[in-house]
């Protein structure tokens, strides 16, 4: 039997003005009616790693020692060459208090809470390194001296079992860092819901605006190395599929939080001593942790692209001009995926055809604001979404008017494209979605895109897509819903997106530059 003893010994931050999760206040609650929760809060607080040795047996004099092996000719000091460090893709982030846990055998380890398994991070780069053929490497952060720079540090990782306090100071350096397209990583090392709670709690803290999503199975980040799609847990009978909640910021996960265990996986071992840890075991740790390794890697260009400053333009009061305005509907979605992609589009279209364009995007949420200005609106999402009634009557005048709306699938996840065609069928029930012909005049409005250049991911799943693949609604001989299943935006803003489902290159462009002149001129 085991038996704990902590002391704290050193208060690293301590928050005061912190907003604390609905959820985590219905445990508190939970305390209050006197039911019982898996473990006070402090009693999480113990040694994650691998045990400690045994004492060192020591020899008695019958027993020799063979003789260490010296080199032949010694090495001058000159001659001795240090292995450049490999470039650091993650840091760890130091946080909380620091004690000493007391074994049963009298044996003692340091805790703290943002190490209790110390070689989890660095375990995980190494396999990183042996799978991607490059080494990349971690370091303990404080973000007293943190340089927001995600180039320097592309990702941070949390962990932990305690409550996570964060002081205004840090929570402004790490909004700053997410902003310019860091990511923000969150393991609950043994399934701790103090942990987990505050995590999501200070996710919604660093990124105020976006809720926090259930990551769909479809997502690249499951699949980028290897499958990691069906997992299993040692323990507390979970299932067996995994569980990650994200903030999403353009295209990208911003924040991650996995509220089962990661890190005692990458270590290769099993949570000790916590009986209602909740963890991967290290296969599925394992896989996890190389895929979100290699999603981070993947995803950091276009993170720090897709975070550049893009001014919104206002909704003008004026009768519109005959400029195209791009209006792009807000929606309770992720409803801004590429950040960027319309104006790097705009400024071709501009540059390229005699069409007047305006470079501005504008946001505009139906049902609360004037959609008479335009004739064209661009919905485009990563996850589920819905309408409500006055969203519902605001596009169907909008349509009836003659406008036309274009619907584009971001990163061509399944998630959206059900959530899109049920919205579709809502807002248009009698007017199905029906595959546009390879004749169809948009191919040729301006360019002639008959074939398509379709990502890896795309062209790996559907080796026979050759040529653009649209669906439209068309009212009255007229094409008033234009749905494109794969991501026709990923490749305006010319970066890479790992295992999107997408058209690249010159296609997507031309393709969407056909699209913006065709909605102008019908």
């Amino acid at each position: 039997m085991v038996t704990p003893c902590f002391t704290p010994q050193l208060t690293l931050t301590r928050c005061r003005h912190y907003r604390v999760s609905p959820l985590y206040l219905a445990l508190l609650l939970l305390v209050g009616m006197g039911l019982q929760l898996p473990a006070a809060e402090d009693d999480w607080l113990v040694p994650l790693g691998l045990p400690p040795r045994a004492a060192p047996r020591h020899i008695s004099g019958g027993e020799g020692v063979p003789p260490l092996p010296l080199p032949a000719t010694p090495l001058r000091r000159t001659e001795r060459k240090r292995v450049p460090s490999p470039p650091t893709f993650i840091g760890k982030v130091v946080w909380g208090e620091s004690g000493e846990y007391r074994y049963a055998d009298g044996q003692t380890a340091q805790v703290a809470d943002w190490n209790l398994c110390p070689d989890d991070l660095a375990q995980l780069m190494r396999k990183a390194g042996r799978w991607f053929g490059i080494p990349y490497g971690s370091q303990p952060v404080s973000l007293s001296s943190f340089n927001p720079d995600p180039a320097e540090t592309p990702a941070l990782f949390f962990s932990g079992v305690r409550t996570l306090r964060l002081t205004a100071d840090q929570l402004n350096l790490l909004r700053s860092y997410i902003a310019q397209g860091g990511m923000a990583i969150f393991d609950s090392i043994a399934g701790s819901p103090y942990f987990h709670h505050s995590a999501r709690a200070v996710a919604q803290q660093l990124i105020p605006n976006e809720p926090i999503r259930t990551v769909p199975l479809d997502h690249p980040i499951f699949h980028m190395m290897t499958d990691a799609t069906t997992v299993a847990f040692p323990r507390n009978n979970i299932g067996d599929k995994p569980l990650m909640e994200a903030i999403y910021l353009g295209s990208r996960i911003a924040c991650l939080i996995s509220p089962y265990g990661l890190g005692c996986g990458w270590d290769d071992h099993e949570v000790p001593i916590l009986e209602q840890a909740t963890f991967y075991d290290a296969d599925s740790a394992n896989r996890l942790g190389i895929n979100i390794v290699a999603y981070g890697i993947g995803y950091a260009a276009a993170a720090r692209l897709e975070a550049k400053p893009e001014t919104f333009g206002l909704i003008d009061e004026a009768t519109p001009t005959d400029e195209l305005v791009f209006a792009q509907i807000r929606h309770p979605g992720a409803w801004n995926v590429h950040p960027g992609a319309a104006t790097a589009l705009l400024r071709r279209l501009r540059r390229e055809s005699p069409l007047r364009v305006s470079l501005k995007r504008e946001a505009v949420t139906p049902g609360q604001d004037d959609l008479s200005p335009y004739v064209m609106l661009y919905l485009e999402g990563l996850d589920t979404f819905t309408w409500d009634e006055p969203a519902l009557t605001a596009l169907r005048q909008f349509i009836a008017r003659g406008g036309t709306l274009i619907v584009n699938n971001g990163l061509g996840l399944s998630t959206f494209d059900t959530s899109a065609r049920t919205s579709l069928n809502t807002l248009l029930p009698n007017t199905p979605l029906t595959p546009l012909d390879p004749q169809h005049p948009l191919f040729t409005t301006f360019r002639t895109v008959d074939t398509i250049t379709a990502s890896p991911a795309l062209r790996q799943r559907f080796p026979e897509l050759t040529a653009p693949s649209l669906e439209g609604v068309v009212i009255n001989g007229d094409l008033r819903i234009i749905y494109s299943r794969f991501d026709l935006a990923a490749a305006w803003l010319g970066c890479d997106y790992p295992l999107a489902l997408c058209y690249s290159g010159e296609d997507a462009i031309n393709l969407g530059m056909n699209i913006l002149i065709y909605t102008m001129t019908h």
